[in-house]
């Protein structure tokens, strides 16, 4: 499961190559978010994934990124069988995940932050996994803006039953501190280790996963 229950979880988000995602879990990473999103930089259309991804899938875990999806794009995913969460991105009501847990499925939903008021609606959500970003109107993640930690430490205190993922702005150089200050259930990266948008730099890839670790 993401994050798994016994140690920090690792998600290296987006890629438009869908070669690089085996090589990213062959590093260390215990999920990969592919962005279903079209409007995203990092968009993989579902199709393409079907097509390069069914056998990384069926030994690792990756993570659907939907960003206010419609029913048949929401059914497609969930048929294709490639996804064992659905991360949901957008501006979802709590009666969406509500709907989606009761079909069974594993839910992150994500809320961007930029002040404690930001945290209210996250006790409205059913789903145990939480995702904090950097508030960022429009652009749904993915930007390379980090948010005040501090409301991080925030959430975990107010919602003991959440697992807290943080995100946003996270780096090589950033994420031993996010970590200690943070203590988060998991940690997610996009920008933070490409060298452009959907591509990573696999050196880059490695180094969080060693700093994240250590």
């Amino acid at each position: 499961m993401f994050p798994p229950p016994n140690r920090l979880g690792i998600k290296i988000c987006g890629f438009k190559d869908p070669r690089q995602v085996p090589l990213v879990f062959d590093l260390g990473a215990d999920a990969v978010g592919i962005n279903l999103w079209p409007q995203s930089k990092r968009y993989l259309p579902l199709a393409e994934a079907e097509q390069h991804l069914a056998e990384t899938a069926a030994h690792h875990h990756l993570v659907a990124v939907l960003v206010n999806p419609d029913a048949a794009l929401l059914d497609a995913t969930i048929r294709s069988g490639l996804f064992r969460t659905l991360q949901l991105h957008g501006d979802e009501p709590p009666s969406l995940v509500a709907e989606l847990l009761e079909r069974g499925q594993q839910v992150i939903k994500a809320f961007q932050v930029r002040d404690a008021v930001s945290l209210d609606a996250i006790g409205t959500y059913a789903c145990a996994d939480v995702l904090l970003d950097a508030y960022n109107p429009g652009l749904y993640g993915g930007a390379g803006h980090s948010f005040p930690w501090d409301l991080a430490v925030q959430a975990a205190d107010r919602f003991p039953d959440k697992r807290i993922i943080l995100s946003g702005g996270l780096t090589p150089q950033t994420i031993a501190t996010a970590i200690a200050q943070t203590h988060p259930a998991a940690v997610d990266v996009a920008s933070g280790v490409e060298s452009s948008p959907g591509v990573k730099d696999l050196a880059l890839v490695a180094e969080f996963i060693h700093q994240a670790r250590g």
